[in-house]
């Protein structure tokens, strides 16, 4: 298999857009922590507190999805740093390491948005109750 230089490089663009739209994700948690704070302080019930549990999950969550996605973009520049300096099968399986990387973070992805359907059933739940 040949690896060239543009193959890592073509994951920049996708690795780049993954990851403003975690950090826009990171900065509405953010929105939503202060609310609830404020909203618990006035108001402390098992609601709140159900939310307060599930953005603890999806804040962890959402570190770890930044955490294998830069992960997964250093490790393309790796690769196509080995491949410029000719270690082109220690850059294949950069590369491939990459790869994988992002899969997690994509996988991890797939799960937080499951956790945010349960955060919003939560505010449905109180709304007919």
């Amino acid at each position: 298999m040949e690896l060239t230089l543009t193959t890592p490089a073509l994951l920049f663009s996708s690795i780049s857009l993954i990851m403003l739209a975690y950090t826009n994700r990171f900065l509405a948690y953010a929105n939503i922590i202060r609310n609830l704070h404020s909203a618990y302080k006035t108001n402390p019930n098992q609601v709140i507190k159900a939310q307060i549990k599930n953005i603890r999950k999806r804040l962890y969550l959402t570190r770890s999805m930044q955490i294998f996605g830069i992960s997964s973009l250093l490790l393309c520049v790796l690769s196509m740093f080995l491949i410029y300096i000719q270690l082109d099968q220690l850059g294949i399986w950069t590369f491939g390491l990459a790869l994988v990387l992002l899969i997690i973070s994509l996988a991890l992805l797939i799960w937080e948005i499951q956790i945010s359907v349960k955060a919003l059933e939560l505010h449905l739940m109180d709304i007919e109750a």
